[in-house]
């Protein structure tokens, strides 16, 4: 099984920059992909961003330009770099991880934008 740790959540001004990060640990062979996630009140849980293992990437629309993901494989961690934050990105944002055998959900890092 796979456990993700997340951090680097916070509070923020709009038009300012959060990083946040997340540790993968476990038993595992290999992660496949990882990513972020978020959830907004009243609303559904939706992609952000994810990165395959060999470097490729996709972003929703609305933070292409401005996040950028990264990750490390040999020490299995991923990174959401947010600039130009806007209120609309307010939200839980969650690590996934999908591997092998499974996949897993960090418990979620909560990301507020004051305008």
């Amino acid at each position: 099984q796979v456990q993700l740790v997340e951090s680097g959540g916070g509070l923020v001004q709009a038009g300012g920059s959060l990083r946040l990060s997340c540790a993968a640990s476990g038993s595992f062979f290999r992660i496949n992909v990882m990513g972020w996630y978020r959830q907004a009140p009243g609303k559904p849980r939706e992609l952000v961003a994810r990165i395959a293992s060999g470097g490729s990437t996709n972003y929703a629309d609305s933070v292409k330009d401005r996040f950028t993901i990264s990750r490390d494989n040999a020490k299995n961690t991923v990174s959401l770099q947010m600039n130009s934050l806007k209120s609309e990105d307010t939200a839980v944002y969650f690590c996934n991880a999908v591997y092998v055998n499974g996949e897993a959900w960090g418990q979620g890092t909560q990301v507020t934008i004051s305008s």
